[in-house]
């Protein structure tokens, strides 16, 4: 069997649920170092429709505390925010000490679907195009670390994922009028990402691109990337005891529960 096939083949499920466990441990180490350092993370996916951005990001908070990583997947933006400067409604989501803030899709939107789509004019495209490089500059000057991920779906994989949707009643939703008009712009989503790579992959704030065909691989892949790229160490935590509880036994706490209303039930 060559190596390439073996590339092609998709990971069982087995085998992706016990990788994803060590990684998800590792990601709570990874959140304790962030907490007691006082460390300011941003992470960006991006990527092209159904190239798995959900699945990847739901795989990294399902083990850690919310309180520490937070997920941002702004709405178009309102009529006020459109008056706005572009980045301004994305600063207010911007870490504070011991936080780390995953973007599911970003400011590159002004790069990807406002270009292809026609949201954004030419000039301002442009515009932002030159821009963005040194906004991240100041960011990254500013203490904060920012990982940018692409993850890259290829075009009959899009197709196959597209199609699934449809008869699909948990994943229609995310099958949108916009996502429909995307799907028949394949070509000028190629070239958009050509642009923003040859622009935005600079050497202090790198793209990184996951191949994501196979979404086990991709969401795996994703995570060992930002647990390499952030330098942790584990951090020793004190052994837990639980104390004994006094057996007084004067007060039956389910005496207050008669009479109340319970949810059926049905399971």
């Amino acid at each position: 069997m060559s190596s390439k096939k073996e590339k092609r083949e998709k990971m069982e499920r087995k085998d992706y649920e016990k990788t994803l466990r060590k990684l998800q441990v590792e990601l709570c180490h990874l959140q304790e170092w962030v907490k007691a350092k006082g460390l300011r993370v941003i992470i960006v996916f991006e990527g092209r429709d159904t190239a798995g951005k959900g699945g990847t990001i739901k795989a990294i908070m399902e083990r850690v505390s919310p309180r520490v990583f937070r997920v941002v997947a702004l709405p178009a933006p309102s009529d006020r925010q459109k008056s706005q400067l572009f980045m301004q409604r994305y600063f207010e989501y911007f870490p504070a000490a011991g936080e780390v803030v995953i973007f599911d899709r970003s400011w590159y939107n002004r790069l990807g679907v406002e270009h292809v789509m026609g949201f954004v004019d030419d000039k301002r495209y442009k515009r932002f195009l030159k821009l963005c490089p040194q906004f991240e500059s100041y960011v990254i000057e500013g203490g904060i670390q920012l990982i940018k991920i692409w993850l890259e779906v290829g075009k009959e994989e899009q197709t196959r994922r597209f199609a699934a949707r449809v008869d699909d009643p948990l994943r229609q939703w995310k099958l949108s009028p916009m996502d429909v008009a995307s799907y028949q712009r394949w070509d000028d989503y190629s070239a958009a990402r050509d642009a923003m790579l040859k622009a935005t992959d600079t050497k202090t704030a790198p793209w990184f691109i996951v191949r994501s065909d196979d979404k086990r691989k991709g969401r795996l892949n994703s995570i060992s990337h930002i647990l390499g790229t952030i330098p942790y160490k584990k951090i020793k935590r004190p052994k837990v005891k639980l104390p004994s509880r006094p057996n007084r036994g004067k007060y039956d706490d389910q005496a207050g529960l008669k009479g109340r209303k319970f949810v059926e039930e049905r399971y």
